[in-house]
């Protein structure tokens, strides 16, 4: 039997994703369960430009489009970097910003452990 995958919430990212309407948040956690059980998300796109490996998670319902972006490709957590509403086409500088300062920060955290 495989173990599940931890997850590591980094900056504000758990209070980020509490704070998604009911539905989305429901949505959000049942994704994070199948990677943790290694499978793919059912709706993400790789998003490269914040750190090699950064995925996130695209969900859509009434409340608007919500995103959870994070790393799986280390063997001892997925990183949970940045849970946002997105209130455009684009990925706003802010929320780019702030995913790409935290996968900075597990990128030196993971170099220090080793």
């Amino acid at each position: 039997m495989n173990q599940e995958k931890e997850i590591r919430w980094v900056g504000s990212s758990y209070d980020d994703l509490l704070a998604f309407p009911d539905e989305a948040r429901r949505r959000a956690g049942f994704q994070l369960a199948k990677m943790q059980a290694g499978l793919d998300p059912d709706n993400w796109k790789p998003f490269d430009v914040v750190g090699a490996g950064t995925r996130e998670i695209r969900i859509k319902d009434a409340q608007g489009m919500f995103r959870v972006m994070y790393v799986a490709k280390f063997v001892e957590a997925i990183y949970v970097l940045h849970c946002f509403q997105k209130q455009g086409q684009t990925t706003s500088g802010q929320d780019k910003e702030i995913a790409e300062a935290r996968y900075r920060a597990v990128a030196n955290i993971r170099k220090a452990e080793q």
